[in-house]
């Protein structure tokens, strides 16, 4: 079977650091961190007082206040994202074939805010259950998806990846995947999140996993700094049009570029903690390039997953070394949380999306936040420490891993590269 080729039409975003691709792009090469304290609720007794919150954005100004009221923030930021990215995909839906378009969406916790304001308000009453009628399909983490698909009429395949923080990167494998075997001729892919609530901090202060450094939170989130402690949580979504390279060229479409692999693994280690010496995430760099077809030299930069945590940052690390050798120190290595925190489920997403315009800009975001080297981590490697670097990009991948062990790659390349 011939294997048909995978191209990028569309992109769209609303993140901490912009609300449309213009914006985010700027603040990337301008390291802007979108930390800041927290305004969507009281957060003086939280251990973390601050988080990457989506800024200036008024869902009315894109959903109608009737429909908007029928979704979780999450979904609202899937819809304006998506709108952006399929608007710059430029379809003609008057012929369209709606049945070949898909949606394939990723978020790793869905309706987090509208789970916990139906509890609270339960908890806070008689017993009596009062529970508004849109508390499930508001809820649930496949909805999305549904609703990006009713607005434009989407019939294709549909459906939402769970994966923790490796959501949205294997939805766009997914959507990689079902257009090459030819179930679709496009998809909106990509993944929100909007966890900055009181359940998702509180939560994830109880794992001790979030950073602490309330006095200073625009430095908190610090990939491969020695003191780094923590990962800040960000907010947002990321949209994508994956589509068949034939289909794309027939209807004169701009291409960004071509996804040329994608890879999955599994850790088989711990819940929350990543293996140590990064076997996961050495076989899913592994396992994209073979899907790919590509050499680690081939490789020019890689966007890491680079939370800022103690373990994680280390772990990768190693596993950069063991897959690209010597050829790692010729690469540019980054981490875009520096700048917009964790995106949880929407991580990959964005991250993929800073990966396409690295190849169309021929800049490399940097890895903001960056004092002092950590003596576990090799100084030899270059990881764009705090100011954008220009560098011509053919081949660059990304990596998400999620709790669980769950571990994607994805790897985008210009259309003209040829191995």
């Amino acid at each position: 079977m011939v294997l048909r080729r995978v191209v990028v039409t569309g992109l769209g975003a609303l993140t901490p650091i912009g609300n449309n691709i213009e914006e985010f792009w700027n603040g990337l090469i301008n390291g802007v961190s979108g930390a800041a304290p927290i305004t969507y609720y009281d957060a003086s007794k939280f251990r973390t007082k601050f988080a990457c919150e989506v800024k200036n954005f008024n869902v009315e100004d894109f959903i109608d206040r009737k429909e908007a009221r029928k979704m979780d923030r999450y979904a609202q930021y899937a819809m304006v994202a998506s709108d952006e990215a399929i608007k710059d995909a430029a379809f003609d839906f008057d012929t369209l074939d709606r049945d070949r378009v898909g949606v394939i969406w990723g978020s790793g916790i869905g309706g987090l805010e509208t789970f916990q304001i139906e509890v609270l308000n339960f908890a806070a009453g008689d017993g009596t259950p009062k529970f508004n009628p849109f508390f499930i399909p508001k809820m649930i983490a496949d909805i999305a998806g549904g609703h990006i698909s009713m607005k434009y009429g989407l019939r294709g395949p549909n459906f939402t990846t769970v994966s923790a923080c490796a959501s949205s990167t294997n939805a766009i494998i997914d959507a990689f995947n079902y257009i090459r075997l030819g179930h679709a001729d496009a998809i909106v892919t990509g993944g929100s999140e909007a966890a900055v609530t009181i359940a998702g901090m509180g939560g994830f202060n109880a794992m001790h996993a979030l950073s602490t450094r309330n006095d200073d939170p625009k430095t908190a989130s610090r990939p491969m700094d020695k003191d780094r402690d923590g990962f800040v949580l960000g907010e947002g979504a990321g949209a994508l049009i994956l589509e068949e390279y034939e289909h794309a060229v027939a209807r004169g479409a701009t291409i960004y570029c071509e996804i040329g692999g994608g890879g999955m693994s599994a850790d088989a280690y711990h819940i929350t903690a990543p293996h140590p010496e990064g076997l996961g995430a050495k076989n899913v760099m592994l396992n994209c390039l073979r899907d790919a077809g590509l050499e680690p030299t081939d490789v020019d930069g890689v966007n890491m997953h680079g939370t800022s945590t103690p373990l994680g940052d280390i772990g990768e690390s190693k596993a950069i070394l063991h897959v690209f050798g010597e050829h790692a120190y010729t690469m540019n290595l980054n981490s875009t949380k520096s700048m917009t925190g964790h995106l949880l489920g929407a991580t990959g997403a964005i991250e993929a999306i800073s990966c396409i315009l690295s190849l169309k800009h021929g800049i490399v975001p940097p890895t903001i936040n960056h004092f002092t080297d950590d003596e576990n981590i090799d100084p030899k490697l270059n990881f764009t420490f705090n100011v954008a670097q220009k560098r011509e990009m053919n081949v660059v991948m990304s990596n998400t891993f999620g709790f669980g062990g769950h571990n994607a790659c994805v790897l985008v390349k210009k259309l003209d590269y040829k191995a």
